[in-house]
């Protein structure tokens, strides 16, 4: 018999900074996060925008653990401190926990330091013992769990920018099924260069040169992917453990799907991502007119907004609002899922849904869909939180608020 799964604990780390609250209120304000890239000089890239996140906290964290983390890590373990502190749980209860969280890649930034002396010098002399735990495929799951001394299951999905949702999906189906009491689930990236090369070189880049609506979902202006940084973690837990505790709630996760798309390993599929939204809504029991917000996954490309739009159509008409919250942070790539379900879940308890920066002519190629310029007040309900990938990987979970 499936368990009743619900949210109780929340971190962050974000282009608006450090902890849940700092991005709450940024996306309140309706500022933009982006800023200028410090300068480079690498030959074939253009882009000058992206989503960083400023200085951190992290000198609490003893140096035997930072020696194994990349700013991806640290960011997650700050976002996985965060969570476990709103939850209401201390150091000692981690430790039967289980984690899924997951990057794009391991470090970029370590691999650059590796294969600089690897390539240049054909040596390996001078590179230091810990560069391969910050860039192994896994190394965001196990330095959180290795600073929380979790021993739990560890899950590390690699599904690029469904990353954190996946994550989220993993962790609900652990605890629905009685494999686990409590699952911390998110992502975490670190900006790059070559992360922006790699969306440059596949022409799904934004070139602009100011921050200022440089990130464009849906619109018809828009020019490609800022890319982004940061960590989201949450934390799941079963019903029954957050009742006997008397654990405060900040949702419910009423049902989860993960498909793929076969067609195409850089185009995204409307009719597979149509699909996997309504896998998701069978799953919570739920039809489409029960969804009172859409969190769209939206990275302001040209292919992809116009394929989940067309999809969205499909799944729920006109009706239903829509918004994405990259024209404020930019792509948080493997973060991005969990980030934005922290804030669809604090949108959904606030019942004030905000719209989509930087949208102010919907491009009519990402169907008809409901848009919405002011923020949206009055309105709760179940919302559904979607997050797709190159490599034709799908993820949508179902989120509500709990009711007894």
């Amino acid at each position: 018999m499936r368990r009743r799964v619900v949210i109780t604990g929340m971190g962050a780390v974000s282009p608006f900074g450090e902890g849940v609250e700092a991005l709450w209120s940024g996306m309140r304000s309706g500022r933009s996060a982006l800023s200028l890239i410090p300068p480079y000089q690498l030959e074939g890239l253009s882009c000058r925008v992206a989503g960083l996140v400023p200085p951190v906290e992290e000198k609490h964290l003893p140096r035997a653990l930072r020696r194994t983390m990349s700013p991806m890590s640290v960011h997650a373990v700050l976002a996985a401190e965060e969570a476990l502190r709103a939850s209401g749980l201390g150091a000692e209860d981690a430790r039967d926990m289980g984690v899924a969280a997951g990057s794009t890649l391991g470090s970029p930034q370590m691999m650059q330091e590796f294969f600089t002396s690897f390539l240049t010098e054909n040596t390996v002399e001078d590179v230091r013992s810990t560069v391969f735990f910050k860039v192994m495929g896994h190394t965001v799951a196990a330095n959180v769990m290795l600073a929380l001394g979790c021993t739990g299951r560890m899950l590390a999905p690699a599904a690029a920018c469904a990353t954190g949702l996946a994550a989220v999906c993993m962790g609900y189906e652990a605890v629905a099924f009685g494999r686990e009491e409590r699952m911390l689930c998110g992502g975490a990236d670190e900006f790059h260069l070559l992360t922006a090369a790699t969306f440059e070189r596949l022409g799904a880049a934004s070139l602009a040169q100011k921050p200022a609506g440089a990130s464009r979902p849906f619109d018809i202006a828009r020019s490609g992917v800022v890319c982004g940084e940061g960590a989201g973690m949450l934390l799941l837990e079963s019903l029954e453990s957050a009742l006997g505790r008397n654990a405060p709630i900040f949702a419910e996760v009423r049902g989860s799907a993960m498909t793929a798309a076969p067609g195409s390993i850089a185009h995204p599929d409307a009719a597979a991502i149509a699909g996997c939204m309504r896998k998701a809504l069978d799953d919570a029991a739920l039809r489409p007119c029960d969804i009172a917000y859409v969190g769209a996954h939206a990275t302001a490309t040209v292919f992809g907004d116009s394929a989940e739009g067309r999809a969205i159509e499909e799944v729920f008409g006109a009706d239903t609002p829509v918004s994405s919250q990259k024209g404020n942070l930019g792509h948080t790539m493997a973060a991005s899922g969990a980030l934005e379900s922290i804030l669809c879940i604090l949108m959904n308890n606030s019942a004030m849904f905000l719209p989509t920066a930087g949208l102010t002519d919907p491009d009519p190629a990402c169907g008809r869909i409901g848009h919405f310029t002011e923020p949206l007040t009055g309105r709760r309900g179940p919302v559904l939180k979607n997050a797709f990938a190159l490599g034709g990987s799908n993820c949508t979970v179902v989120f509500d608020r709990y009711r007894a």
